[in-house]
Formats: C-alpha cells, sequence, structure tokens
C-alpha cells in the first residue's frame, strides 16, 4: 500500500506532523474477537496515550524494572517473553490494532499481570510518557526495513532515535536489535557503534547469536523460508 501520509512533506505543517514517521498505518480488518478485546480488555491491558510521564508502578500496581518492546506486530513475542519472565513488567507499542486486539486476548487467556500495552507512535511514547533513565530493557524486533533507497530515511533505527533511547535507558541497560534485511543489519550496526551513550555488548562491528529469550516468530520464519539471514544486536547503555 503507498504511504498515504504526506505530512513530512508539507511545510505549513506543525513541526510534530512534518516528522518522518517509521511506518505507514496499514490498519487492516479486525475479527470480531479482536474488537471484543478492545471493547472489554483495554481498560485491563492498554494504556492511553496522555503525552505526560507516567508512573507505570501505578499501571503494574509493583515496582519491577521495565522492558520495552516496539513494533510487536501480532504479539507473539512479547506474550511468550511476558510468561516466562514474571519478575520484570513489560510495556508493549504497536500501531496495528489487529495486533493489539490479538496479544489482548492471548494475555487475557493465562491471566497476565505483568504486560500493557499503547497502541501510539512509540516515538512519542517515549518522547512524552516514559521517563528518563527508566528502561532496563528495549526489544525492537524486525521493524519496516524500508529496503527501497528513498525509503531508508524512514527506518526507525537512526542517530537521534538513539540518542532519545540512551535518555530512557537505565545505566547499563539493554537495547536488542534484530532484523532479518543484511543492509539494515548494517544501517543499525553503523548507527549503534557511532552513537553516544551505546556499547556493543560483543565488541564494536560484531552482531549477537540470537539469545533464549527471543523466540522464533512467525515474520521472522517467512524470511527464512524467502532466503533471508536474522542479525541480532546487543548494546549496552554506557
Amino acid at each position: 500500500m503507498p504511504d498515504t501520509d504526506n505530512s513530512e512533506h508539507d511545510d505549513t505543517a506543525p513541526a510534530y506532523l512534518r516528522r518522518i514517521r517509521s511506518f505507514v498505518l496499514r490498519e487492516g480488518r479486525m475479527t470480531p474477537a479482536q474488537q471484543r478485546a478492545f471493547d472489554t480488555l483495554w481498560p485491563r491491558f492498554g494504556l492511553d496515550y496522555r503525552g505526560a510521564p507516567r508512573d507505570f508502578s501505578t499501571s503494574f500496581d509493583r515496582h519491577a524494572p521495565l522492558v520495552l518492546e516496539i513494533g510487536f506486530g501480532n504479539g507473539e513475542a512479547l506474550a511468550w517473553a511476558s510468561e516466562h519472565d514474571l519478575t520484570r513488567n513489560f510495556i508493549g507499542v504497536e500501531v496495528h490494532g489487529p495486533g493489539v486486539g490479538r496479544l489482548m486476548n492471548a494475555l487475557a487467556a493465562r491471566d497476565a499481570g505483568n504486560v500493557r500495552l499503547y497502541k501510539h507512535d512509540a516515538v512519542e511514547v517515549l518522547e512524552h510518557e516514559i521517563a528518563p533513565g527508566s528502561l532496563a530493557e528495549v526489544r525492537i524486533w524486525f521493524p519496516d526495513p524500508w529496503h527501497k533507497k528513498r525509503h531508508n530515511k524512514r527506518r526507525l533505527i537512526q542517530p537521534s532515535f538513539a540518542a532519545l533511547l540512551a535518555s530512557r535507558m537505565a545505566p547499563d541497560g539493554l537495547l536488542h536489535l534484530a532484523t532479518d534485511w543484511q543492509a539494515y543489519a548494517e544501517h543499525m550496526l553503523d548507527v549503534m557503534d557511532a552513537a553516544p551513550g551505546w556499547r556493543n555488548q560483543l565488541g564494536p562491528g560484531q552482531y549477537a547469536d540470537k539469545p533464549a529469550w527471543r523466540i522464533e516468530t512467525h515474520f521472522e520464519r517467512r524470511g527464512l523460508k524467502l532466503g533471508h539471514g536474522v542479525w541480532d544486536m546487543l548494546y549496552r547503555k554506557v
């Protein structure tokens, strides 16, 4: 689907609308079960964007290390991770409604208490809702690679975004990136190795083996069937 958001090309638009977005909102049609999730489960799992710093210990009714997954897709990795790591709190951010609804149903099925979800732009959530130094880990797995050269500027992993992430991470916090597009992997590595405040855990220019906490997802399997490789990168906040 072509990108119909042309606000970044309109010099008369407000500054926040001119920012180049890293996603195109292809909402798709929600199933009845996914729509019921929004009708009945959003008050339990959802976080409405307010544009002000949030005390997540109140949202979870406990203090625990906070893990943020940006662009969780259909939610299978986030559902698995939160079930197998009950000592930490998980925040998921995704703009596509069907995936959010699907994940809420999965969380309700096991009565999950350690996951909350935004249906919103992750950059705005980071900028306005997450306090500096509050994240123990950020996971960005298989973001849109924007593989056409003219669209490379839309890639989420850019120097300005690396700086924003660094400002929200606790000392020694972990950033875990993964992609199945080699050109994007090389781009991520170049950006993050040069980014102030970050240290490649494996050493400059090094990729990591897939950690045990990242399960193989449907989208990853699809990429592998197409002959794509998979590249993981681990960075520590310094």
